[in-house]
């Protein structure tokens, strides 16, 4: 499944997420946002559970915001 899917709270504009039929992620991409962060946040998530990835990144805050491009990737995975 793919989605992309409108953050709101952070600096990335869009996350373009895709999900196979199994529950893996197979690709995240941040549009906007810190780019070595979010390249590297999204490296990490390729091939992982998409269940593991919410546990892992829900509830991360960037300073004193109260969400972050991470926090907002699991908002979008617990929506597929």
């Amino acid at each position: 499944m793919k989605m992309e899917f409108k953050p709101s709270g952070v600096c990335s504009r869009k996350i373009d997420i895709e999900v196979n039929d199994e529950g893996i992620v197979e690709s995240v991409q941040f549009s906007g946002g810190c780019s070595g962060n979010t390249q590297g946040v999204a490296l990490l998530c390729k091939d992982m559970k998409k269940e593991e990835v919410i546990a892992r990144l829900e509830g991360v805050r960037c300073g004193m915001k109260a969400t972050s491009c991470p926090d907002q990737l699991a908002k979008a995975l617990k929506q597929i």
